[in-house]
């Protein structure tokens, strides 16, 4: 069975939805970082891990991030 769907969303603001995109762009972006990938397995990583690598858990940002975020 196929079904289809014919639904349109109106037009709107173009100038808004030019912005809409380029902030999912960017949101794709910072969700696609290898760094903020290692930052979540480092947070899913036991106190007892972290301390093992010579990190405490309130360090895992600027240890992954370094200078590059302002935190």
């Amino acid at each position: 069975m196929a079904l289809a769907d014919t639904h349109h969303e109106p037009r709107g603001n173009l100038l808004a939805s030019f912005f809409d995109r380029i902030l999912n762009g960017m949101a794709w972006l910072a969700e696609h970082d290898s760094r903020l990938r290692r930052a979540e397995r480092l947070n899913a990583m036991s106190d007892e891990q972290l301390a093992k690598l010579g990190l405490k858990r309130q360090d895992i940002v600027r240890h992954v991030f370094g200078g590059a975020y302002f935190v």
